[in-house]
């Protein structure tokens, strides 16, 4: 569901419960929610599960998984437990239907947590994800909000996943040529994570299916602060842009450009191609943080730039939120 719809369908709901233990809940755009048990310990709840992005029954359940867990790095979490949620076709047969859950559990096992069961539904396409709990201290949530003036904003995975899936569904690319974006979506936020809350960063989300600008629109409040995002520092899979400039542009990508366009603002210099890759929806994508000046020099010795995150813009203030992208 796109941005926009999902938006309309909140505002038809009664206001969330109102609760001292609830840290985040529906009053934020988070995509996960955290819930305080004590003074120690809070619990972090999230699921998410989407249609096959690529062929292989193994890395598809991988990808998934990673992706799910996701949200629990995104705010400075451990995954503690997992749940499947699988929706699937008998008539496909149980081999490849255990090879997805194979993917997964192996990615849940990585990610320092257990795969407690889950829940199947006899469905006409595949679907699959989790259900994850993590734990974190209470004082040391991640979230969405937060960002300051003056702070830089960092990437920590290439954008591109739903061009080249769109372009692999399309028979124009094959998984071998996708091998790295591949890699990348199956990959843990789990380093990054860390290193973002070793350096004390102000805020933090990750990329998914409201693409890059979808999610920094949600990092940014109703007023006072703005972004500039510079198109040239965006790192990209191999291939994206070129696949990109033929066509391959999937759907959800002109629902997130009607969400966000309000806000944004484009340089003339900016390639139409540029634009489209900037709304692109991700599949496990990277985390989007929020770092000070001296925050960005922790992060940078934790992790190695240009390979594993590339500072992309910088939060700056502005009298409503908005997000300039420059070349």
């Amino acid at each position: 569901m796109g941005p926009g719809d999902l938006r309309k369908v909140l505002h038809l709901l009664p206001p969330g419960e109102v609760r001292e233990e609830i840290l985040v809940g529906l009053d934020t755009p988070d995509d996960a929610a955290v819930f305080r048990l004590d003074g120690e310990r809070a619990l972090i709840h999230t699921l998410d599960f989407f249609t096959p992005i690529v062929d292989d029954p193994y890395l598809f359940g991988q990808i998934a998984a990673a992706n799910a867990l996701s949200d629990i790095f995104a705010m400075g979490g451990n995954p503690v437990s997992a749940m499947n949620i699988v929706c699937f076709p008998c008539s496909l047969g149980m081999d490849i239907l255990a090879e997805i859950l194979r993917g997964g559990m192996e990615k849940v096992r990585e990610a320092g947590a257990v795969l407690l069961g889950g829940h199947t539904v006899d469905d006409d396409e595949p679907k699959y994800g989790l259900a994850v709990t993590g734990l974190i201290h209470p004082d040391r949530v991640m979230t969405c909000l937060g960002a300051r003036d003056g702070d830089s904003l960092v990437l920590t995975k290439p954008l591109g996943t739903g061009i080249l899936a769109t372009a692999l569904k399309g028979d124009f690319i094959s998984e071998e040529d996708m091998a790295e974006a591949i890699r990348g979506m199956a990959a843990l936020n789990r380093e990054a994570s860390r290193a973002a809350l070793e350096a004390g960063a102000h805020a933090c989300t990750d990329v998914t299916g409201f693409g890059f600008l979808g999610h920094l629109l949600n990092m940014l409040p109703e007023e006072g602060l703005g972004c500039v995002v510079h198109a040239s520092s965006l790192p990209l899979y191999p291939l994206t842009r070129e696949m990109a400039s033929m066509g391959m542009i999937p759907a959800g990508a002109y629902r997130n450009r009607d969400f966000v366009e309000e806000w944004v603002e484009w340089s003339p210099e900016v390639e139409d191609t540029d634009r489209m890759i900037l709304l692109d929806p991700q599949t496990s994508g990277g985390l989007l943080v929020a770092l000070s000046p001296q925050g960005l020099q922790v992060f940078s010795g934790l992790l190695k730039e240009g390979r594993e995150w590339s500072r992309v813009g910088e939060f700056v203030s502005s009298p409503r939120r908005s997000i300039m992208v420059e070349p």
